[in-house]
């Protein structure tokens, strides 16, 4: 057996060393490596846009005149949103539309989605997928239609309500309420909201029918065959069984809701513009801060704007969990 020589021994050992690294860095480093793309990605287009808009917030910047403009202003910036009656008009604007046009997304949303899981609809499948086809719309495509059926001498809502109104069935709701036809939908500030949140709930309702059902698909059918067989009616499957087992889905949705309408910018921007129509009836949250950022350039002003806004999306955030979240949360650590 022959001995090896001193630059075999070195050569082998060489190997040896880059193998041990090779190995190091397939359990230790690549993992890491592979995924990095993401996490630069995110440091640069998520977790910079957020800590810079918390440190604008904190100063006066206009952005035509470059960083070097930026002065520290401290707390001023939220001082003024505080005293600011357009940005508390624009909120309570907001949190209007939030109730009028998130609380009927779910209350249509969820009966329908129990009615599709049930069976109790023919042509399941059709049914789900047009419901679905607002979300998938192009928003600015809808509003643009709205604003043709919102039409107020030729549009198709006031030709419907018109005809309505002169039925014997109807006629006398009209003059009790004292409806003044047609109705200015887009020009009145009693009506602009109501426009709004109609093509609001009308996109968003079947997204929320979606959830719903995917929801439904996930409680037992052994829940529903037994209370058949106890002689529970449709009715108490449903006030019995479906509702507490998908408080979880409602937690979920609402929270999407609140965010959304929270958001909301291209329905009332096409429909009134970014002034909000007749007494700023229309104008946002998201509306007023686009202005006050990108129209009338106070940057800092529109960054603690945002914040705000982040701070009032937690709180209902909260209340929601309060609501819907709590309890299920008990039952399953339970």
């Amino acid at each position: 057996m022959s001995v090896p020589s001193l630059a075999h021994r070195q050569r082998d050992a060489v190997a040896s060393t880059l193998s041990a690294r090779w190995h190091v860095w397939q359990r230790r480093i690549a993992p890491y490596a592979f995924i990095s793309p993401f996490y630069v990605l995110f440091a640069i287009f998520g977790l910079f846009p957020l800590v810079f808009s918390l440190w604008l917030s904190f100063h006066n910047w206009n952005p035509v005149g470059g960083l070097g403009t930026m002065e520290w202003a401290g707390l001023d910036n939220y001082v003024y949103l505080a005293t600011d009656p357009w940005f508390w008009k624009a909120l309570g604007n907001t949190l209007v539309l939030l109730v009028i046009s998130g609380l009927p997304q779910h209350l249509v949303a969820i009966p329908l989605a129990f009615a599709l899981n049930a069976g109790l609809v023919r042509m399941r499948d059709f049914f789900t997928a047009a419901y679905f086809m607002p979300y998938i719309t192009s928003a600015v495509a809808v509003a643009l239609i709205f604003s043709t059926i919102y039409g107020t001498q030729y549009g198709i809502l006031n030709t419907v309500i018109r005809y309505l109104a002169s039925t014997r069935l109807l006629g006398w709701a009209f003059e009790a309420l004292d409806v003044r036809l047609p109705i200015n939908w887009l020009g009145s500030s009693a009506y602009i909201k109501p426009a709004i949140a109609i093509l609001v709930m009308w996109r968003w309702f079947g997204w929320n029918t979606v959830l719903y059902l995917t929801g439904l698909q996930t409680i037992p059918r052994e829940l529903y065959e037994a209370a058949m067989v106890d002689g529970a009616t449709t009715g108490q499957q449903f006030r019995w069984i479906t509702l507490p087992l998908l408080r979880p889905i409602m937690l979920f949705a609402v929270t999407l809701t609140i965010i959304g309408n929270m958001q909301l910018f291209d329905e009332p921007l096409i429909l009134v513009g970014t002034g909000g129509g007749t007494s700023q009836a229309g104008l946002t949250s998201a509306l007023y801060l686009y202005r006050t950022g990108f129209e009338w350039l106070y940057m800092g002003s529109a960054a603690a704007m945002s914040w705000a806004l982040v701070l009032v999306i937690g709180v209902l955030t909260l209340i929601n969990f309060r609501l819907f979240g709590r309890e299920s949360l008990q039952r399953r650590e339970g």
